[in-house]
């Protein structure tokens, strides 16, 4: 995702509702993770302690919908695919992901315009991160 360059037209970060927004959908996304079991297969590529997970995909994606770059403050370039090569990521595991954030926006009521762009861009880094084929 990029940042806006007209300031009368609000980043997506911005339509999200900023920072707190964010971390709201990032906790939902691994609450539902973690108590979902149709998330099961998912969770278990994560480690067993989410709070780390929590802070960088939140660092991320502020960045991502043209917030400020936390993630890259402080970690440097995010590196999607080379940091997810070590993790089977197949149709299977991008769905459950896609399901999983899909859900979690829905349960924090965002607007279903915004849920689905968001959705359909999210797909596409999904997408790009599998590394097998089915």
């Amino acid at each position: 995702m990029s940042e806006s360059t007209n300031p009368a037209v609000p980043t997506l970060f911005e339509e999200i509702g900023g920072l707190h927004k964010i971390k709201e959908i990032v906790d939902q996304f691994y609450d539902l993770m973690e108590l979902d079991p149709q998330f099961a297969e998912l969770r278990k590529l994560h480690p067993n302690q989410l709070d780390t997970s929590r802070e960088k995909l939140t660092m991320f994606l502020s960045g991502w919908t043209g917030g400020p770059n936390l993630y890259i403050e402080k970690y440097g370039h995010p590196k999607l695919r080379a940091r997810h090569l070590p993790f089977p990521i197949n149709l299977e595991m991008r769905d459950q992901w896609l399901r999983c954030m899909g859900q979690a926006m829905v349960d924090l009521d965002l607007p279903e315009p915004l849920w689905e762009r968001l959705l359909k861009a999210f797909y596409e880094t999904a997408d790009w991160m599998r590394n097998q084929a089915n």
